[in-house]
């Protein structure tokens, strides 16, 4: 048996729907344009409904949609005719894909839908079939031809419609001036989540888990403090103020300079220019932050008080890195 040369195949698949995706811009008009005008005043719900692997596309941009500021739900057409359209508004717009436009379980629902909801769009490769020509807006994306030897199988089709799921959901996303604190809110849970919503007041050591001591503290006093915090850093208050940090790295310094830990007072070797970063800001930042300025704690303050010390210890073990 003679064996395959996947990797030639695998090539030949990749650039075949690379070179289809690159005509999909040349493809896009006016209609586009009516879409994302009627979808940014749109009060209720995008639907998008579609069949077989356009139907799973269709998920996949109705969540892409959901998470990125519109409002988006995926309904199966044949759900839709057995008591989902129930669930389609008056003031939702519903967006059916189709690559040939004669979908059957979607035209034989098209004449309700149209009772149901404000507006129908399409995404189909032809705008004279039936499903284009029952749509308000008619969206035409073609495929020179599938990946598939046969031209059977959705392959360039189903590739184009998903990469217009994503440049549809990014010119609503850039159009509403979706922020990073807007798809923290849709993405509570995960790595991502936590990037996106944990602030340094949540992750901060307060109270009595902050490592002091006064100016007058000798140096091998300090070190007690800071070896019982764990947090590598002390800070020297006066009168409730900041006055200085003393970090394991100044200890460094002060033993190269055979400084005596037992006679010297720390307010005669420690930093007083301090990094701080506010107790609002977002975790990820003070990672950023310390990487920058090659630190590992960062004082933490909130309307100019100092309020917490924060580690890249603490930063790692909440997964923020």
């Amino acid at each position: 048996m003679k064996k395959h040369d996947y990797i030639t195949s695998a090539k030949r698949t990749l650039k075949i729907e690379s070179d289809s995706l690159k005509g999909i811009s040349s493809q896009l008009d006016s209609s586009f344009i009516k879409l994302c005008d009627s979808i940014m005043i749109l009060k209720g719900n995008l639907i998008v409904m579609g069949v077989g692997k356009s139907g799973h596309i269709g998920q996949k941009i109705s969540a892409t949609l959901s998470s990125t500021g519109t409002p988006s739900i995926f309904i199966h057409p044949t759900e839709a005719a057995h008591g989902d359209m129930g669930l389609v508004k008056k003031e939702d717009i519903v967006l059916l894909i189709s690559n040939s436009g004669e979908t059957d379980e979607i035209i034989n629902i098209i004449s309700s839908l149209k009772r149901h909801c404000k507006k129908i769009a399409s995404l189909t490769a032809d705008n004279n079939s039936t499903i284009a020509k029952s749509s308000d807006i008619k969206i035409q994306i073609k495929s020179a031809k599938e990946a598939c030897p046969l031209n059977l199988a959705p392959t360039s089709s189903t590739t184009n419609s998903l990469a217009f799921g994503d440049a549809l959901s990014i010119a609503l996303l850039e159009a509403k001036g979706f922020s990073k604190k807007d798809f923290a809110y849709s993405h509570p849970a995960g790595k991502l989540g936590k990037k996106l919503i944990t602030q340094v007041k949540d992750l901060m050591h307060i109270g009595k888990d902050i490592p002091k001591v006064n100016p007058k503290t000798k140096l091998n006093k300090a070190l007690i403090e800071i070896t019982e915090k764990n947090l590598g850093i002390t800070l020297v208050v006066k009168k409730s103020i900041v006055i200085g940090i003393f970090t394991d790295g100044d200890l460094r310094r002060c033993l190269n300079k055979k400084i005596d830990i037992n006679t010297t007072e720390i307010q005669k070797v420690m930093t007083k220019k301090f990094k701080k970063i506010d107790a609002n800001d977002l975790a990820v930042d003070a990672a950023k932050f310390m990487e920058k300025n090659k630190i590992f704690t960062l004082i933490v303050q909130e309307k100019n008080k100092t309020v917490g010390v924060i580690s890249m210890h603490d930063l790692i073990e909440a997964r923020i890195l």
